[in-house]
């Protein structure tokens, strides 16, 4: 049997952390069993479905490189499919219109709630043999109703969470039409699933409960039971639910953060996951390695601190001409243009290794390209009367030799030795004339690449200011 997994999000808001982590675990398993991997938009929610959404998991999906084989599905474009299911269920018995009014339920509900018992449909347009059913209402559109099973358990081998009981008797009959004849999404689920052959559901916990349903309406369809996988939630940084403050925002501001797609794909895998004691791994080991075995049951939670050390990593490990595409871009965002006088991507390898984000790698060299803002207590703390003579005489030195890092090195070192002063009085007020602030790679390195005219002018303007 051919594995077919699927993503199915729905389209009410951006892609997040969680759905993209489940999109990968899905995307995972399918490429490790040489199989498909679907992609299916659950957009049935009209009010709270936008194109904007549905655009947004696109891009998040794509630029974290989870192709899909088949898809994306929209649960809208198959509405006559629905409904011709909806039709088998009544013309068989396994389904009916219940003339319920909302007051009806209400009151119900309240009365159930004061006698202690769970809140549920108690069956009354329910057909049943000898069963005497209420008038039929003139002014009520009937919902449709699954005849769900009285008695019996609905049990499955949750291939993460073990074996799941649920007794038919805590399930009502559930609702798979509206008034207004648009199905229901537990039962759109059912007949998607079951038409798209999916042999794997993985999916978040917060699906458990929609599950039981879900084997009940396949059974009553004769359709075969895939295999269901619910991983637990994420935790934030500080044990609570994830929120917006720490990590559940779109998979697309980490972009916008400076985060590369291997880093989050990367540090998604081991969400939850692991493979013994490895950390970093490509995509295509994870494929290799992956299985629902080693998914914990318990609660994954996000940690910044290790995702900013994967992202460090991957930044390091990076094609350099990728990195300049990406920052010359960012740059540019902030209003610095990047020029040929300066080589971005001999900038980019002196400085990535000191770079958590992207975002930090460009704001760190930004100063190559324009005139810095000047740190002022950092002037005043290294740039002071005494050391300023040294510099003025280095300064002299520097505007009549060749511009190369060497050369560079060797005439600071001549400037320290002849004034009997250590390396860093002299490399400190360089650094905050060249770049603005106290913090920089290797001086020199930073000189070279600036070049002789841009060098020059900044510490003339300095040493005259």
């Amino acid at each position: 049997m051919t594995v077919r997994t699927r993503f199915a999000p729905s389209p009410t808001g951006f892609l997040h952390i969680g759905g993209a982590r489940t999109a990968l675990f899905s995307w995972a398993f399918a490429r490790k069993h040489a199989g498909q991997f679907v992609l299916r938009i659950e957009d049935t929610d009209v009010a709270r479905s936008t194109p904007e959404a549905v655009q947004a998991i696109l891009d998040g999906m794509s630029w974290l490189g989870l192709e899909w084989d088949e898809g994306p599905f929209y649960q809208m474009q198959r509405m006559d499919r629905y409904k011709e299911v909806i039709r088998k269920l009544l013309d068989e018995g396994k389904a009916y219109h219940c003339y319920c009014s909302k007051e009806e339920l209400d009151i119900l509900r309240e009365q159930q709630m004061k006698e202690g018992k769970k809140p549920r449909y108690d069956g009354r347009w329910r057909p049943e043999a000898g069963k005497a059913l209420p008038d039929m209402p003139a002014d009520i559109p009937p919902v449709i109703r699954f005849k769900n099973p009285l008695s019996g358990n609905v049990v499955w081998n949750d291939l993460v969470k073990g074996q799941i009981s649920i007794s038919n008797e805590e399930l009502d009959d559930l609702i798979i039409a509206r008034a207004d004849g648009t199905p229901t999404y537990n039962f759109c689920v059912v007949v998607d699933d079951w038409d798209m052959g999916i042999t794997q559901v993985i999916r978040g916990d917060d699906h458990v409960n929609n599950t039981p349903r879900q084997i009940n309406l396949l059974h009553a369809l004769g359709a075969d039971i895939p295999q269901y996988a619910h991983l637990s939630m994420i935790l934030g940084d500080d044990g609570q639910k994830l929120s917006k403050r720490h990590g559940a925002v779109s998979v697309m501001q980490y972009h916008e953060d400076g985060y590369l797609p291997e880093a989050v794909l990367n540090y998604l895998a081991r969400l939850g996951w692991s493979h013994g004691d490895d950390e970093i791994f490509s995509m295509a080991q994870f494929c290799e390695w992956f299985d629902l075995d080693h998914i914990t049951p318990s609660a994954a939670q996000f940690n910044t601190e290790k995702l900013n050390w994967l992202n460090a990593h991957y930044i390091k490990q990076a094609d350099l001409g990728r990195l300049a595409e990406d920052i010359a871009q960012r740059l540019a965002k902030a209003g610095v243009t990047v020029h040929p006088g300066v080589d971005l991507q001999a900038v980019i390898a002196l400085y990535r290794d000191r770079a958590n984000t992207l975002n930090q790698l460009a704001d760190s060299i930004a100063y190559f390209y324009q005139k810095p803002q000047i740190d002022v207590a950092a002037l005043a703390k290294h740039v002071t009367p005494e050391i300023l003579p040294v510099l003025t005489a280095l300064f002299e030195r520097l505007e009549d030799m060749n511009w190369t890092q060497e050369r560079l090195h060797e005439a600071i070192e001549a400037a320290v030795t002849e004034n009997g002063l250590k390396f860093p009085k002299i490399a400190m007020p360089l650094r905050v004339m060249l770049t603005g602030g106290a913090q920089s790679p290797s001086i020199d390195a930073v000189m070279a690449l600036l070049g002789r005219d841009e060098g020059l002018a900044r510490i003339k303007a300095v040493l005259q200011a």
